[in-house]
C-alpha cells in the first residue's frame, strides 16, 4: 500500500505509514482501546511533528486499530492534562489538515482529539460518548476543541446524560463531519481534494477555521486543567472511577 511505512519508538503505540502526500498515524493500543496513556500522547505527538517537518506531507490522516477509536484518558497511566492540551493545539495549529477516520467507538478525552481534527468522517458502526459525568467528573479539557465546533443543545443533552448517541447524530451535532456506510470511500474525495491543494492554500485555510478554537485554548485552557484537576481528586469521582473499575453502578445510580 505505501511507499515509505515506519513504526514509532512508542512500543508500537502510533504507527505511521505514507502515501501520496497523505500520512496515516495509526493509533494501535488496542489492548487498552487506544486509552489517552502519557505514552500514547507522547507517541502521537512525536508523530505530529515529524509530518509538521516533512514537506512530503499534504495532510494527516488519524485513525485506530481494534474497535475503539480512543476510549479516552487511561486511569491507570493518564497524561499530564497540560500534555494533553498541548497535543490538541498542536493537531489544531499544524499547518496541514488532520482527517479523521473513525470507525467504533470514541468515548470522553477522544472526543476531544476529534474535535481538535479539521474534518471527521465516521462509519455508520461507530458511536460516541461523553463518559465524565457518570465518573463524577465533567468534560473539562476537551471542551476547549468541542465547544466552538459543537450545536449547543446536542452539547447540554450529551454532555449531561453521558448517553451513547451514533454517527448521524454526531454529524448532526457537528461532532463529525459526516456519517457514511462505507468511511473509505467517503473520505477517498476529501483526500483528493487535499492532495491538489497547494501547501501554502491548505495552511492559511486553515488558519483562518481555527481562530475562534484557538481563542477558547488562550482564554480558558489554564482554568480548565485546575477545574478537571479539582474534580478527579473528591470523593465523588475516587467513587465514580472505583465504580467503573469495578464494573458496578456508583452509589448515586438510582
Amino acid at each position: 500500500m505505501t511507499d515509505r511505512d515506519h513504526v514509532t519508538d512508542h512500543a508500537r503505540l502510533v504507527t505511521t505509514a505514507h502515501e501520496r502526500g497523505i500520512t496515516t498515524l495509526t493509533l494501535d493500543s488496542p489492548a487498552n482501546r487506544n486509552a489517552l496513556s502519557a505514552r500514547l500522547v507522547r507517541a502521537l505527538g512525536d508523530s505530529l511533528s515529524g509530518c509538521a517537518e516533512d514537506p512530503s506531507v499534504r495532510a494527516v490522516l488519524l485513525t485506530h486499530t481494534g474497535t475503539t477509536f480512543s476510549s479516552g484518558a487511561d486511569l491507570k497511566e493518564p497524561a499530564n492534562p497540560y500534555t494533553f492540551i498541548a497535543l490538541m493545539r498542536q493537531i489544531i495549529e499544524l499547518p496541514k489538515p488532520v482527517v479523521a477516520r473513525v470507525s467504533g467507538h470514541v468515548r470522553a478525552g477522544g472526543l476531544g482529539l476529534l474535535g481538535a481534527c479539521d474534518i471527521a468522517i465516521a462509519d455508520r458502526t461507530s458511536d460516541f460518548a461523553f463518559t465524565e459525568v457518570r465518573i463524577g467528573v465533567a468534560p473539562a479539557v476537551i471542551s476547549l476543541p468541542l465547544l466552538p465546533r459543537i450545536e449547543p443543545r446536542a452539547a447540554a443533552r450529551y454532555y449531561l446524560t453521558g448517553e451513547r448517541f451514533d454517527a448521524v447524530r454526531a454529524a448532526d451535532a457537528g461532532l463529525i463531519t459526516e456519517a457514511a456506510e462505507d468511511a473509505d470511500a467517503a473520505l477517498a474525495p476529501v483526500l483528493d481534494g487535499l492532495r491538489r491543494a497547494s501547501p501554502q492554500g491548505l495552511a492559511e485555510s486553515k488558519r483562518l477555521l481555527t481562530v475562534g478554537v484557538l481563542d477558547a485554548f488562550d482564554r480558558y485552557a489554564e482554568d480548565l486543567v485546575q477545574r478537571s484537576a479539582s474534580l478527579f481528586v473528591t470523593a465523588e469521582a475516587r467513587e465514580g472511577i472505583t465504580a467503573f473499575m469495578e464494573r458496578r453502578d456508583a452509589a448515586w445510580v438510582r
